[in-house]
C-alpha cells in the first residue's frame, strides 16, 4: 500500500505518527526520493555559483550528459563544484529538504578503458530528472527577471518629497518639528 497525504493538519500529523508508531513493527515506511521540481529548485539554490552553473549546463546544455572536457573549459577545475555537489545532498537531509536515501542527481562517468584510474570522462544525469531540473532551473531564471512593480510604486519620475517642481534643493521648515519637508 502506498500512501500520500498533503495539506494534512499539523494535528493529523501527529496522530498519524502516534499510530505508526503503535504498528512499527507490522510496517515498513519508506521516504519519497525521488525528485520533483521544488527539491530540484532548493538544491539548485544552496549550491555555490559554480556548482550551479555545473548542473545547469549538464542540464541545459548536455541535456542530460556532459563531458567533463567541456565542463572544465568552461569552469576549470571541476573539483570545488564537485566537492559542492557531493556535500549538497546530505546538507539537505540534515536540513530536512529531501529525505535520507535521495540520490545524488549527477554521477560522474569514468573512463571504461582505464578503470583503475578512475578519471571522469563525463557527468550524467538520470533521464527521468532531466525534464524535473530543467523546471526547476527555469523557475529560478524567471524569479531573476525583471521585477514587476505594483501601483503604489514611486514613478522614477516623480518629485522627492519635500521638492516642489521649480526648486534646486528641496524645502525645510526650520521651526517644523525634526526639520521636516514640506
Amino acid at each position: 500500500m502506498k500512501i500520500t497525504i498533503e495539506g494534512a493538519s499539523e494535528e493529523f500529523e501527529w496522530k498519524l505518527l502516534a499510530l505508526l508508531a503503535e504498528h512499527r513493527h507490522e510496517l515498513t515506511v519508506t521516504a519519497d526520493t525521488e525528485w520533483t521540481v521544488e527539491r530540484a529548485e532548493r538544491y539548485l539554490r544552496s549550491l555555490t555559483a559554480g556548482a550551479r552553473r555545473f548542473v545547469e549546463m549538464v542540464v541545459v546544455d548536455g541535456d542530460g550528459y556532459l563531458d567533463a572536457g567541456q565542463l572544465r573549459s568552461v569552469l576549470g577545475k571541476l573539483n570545488g563544484p564537485t566537492v559542492a555537489l557531493s556535500r549538497a545532498i546530505p546538507r539537505g537531509v540534515r536540513e530536512g529538504w529531501w529525505p535520507e536515501g535521495t540520490s545524488a542527481p549527477i554521477s560522474p562517468v569514468y573512463d571504461p578503458d582505464n578503470p583503475s584510474w578512475r578519471k571522469n570522462i563525463a557527468y550524467q544525469m538520470a533521464r527521468e530528472n532531466v525534464p524535473v531540473f530543467q523546471a526547476a532551473i527555469t523557475r529560478l531564471a524567471l524569479m531573476k527577471g525583471p521585477a514587476h512593480w505594483s501601483d503604489d510604486a514611486p514613478s522614477a519620475l516623480d518629485l522627492p518629497p519635500g521638492w516642489a517642481a521649480i526648486d534646486d534643493v528641496p524645502r525645510v521648515d526650520l521651526n517644523a518639528p525634526d526639520g521636516e519637508t514640506r
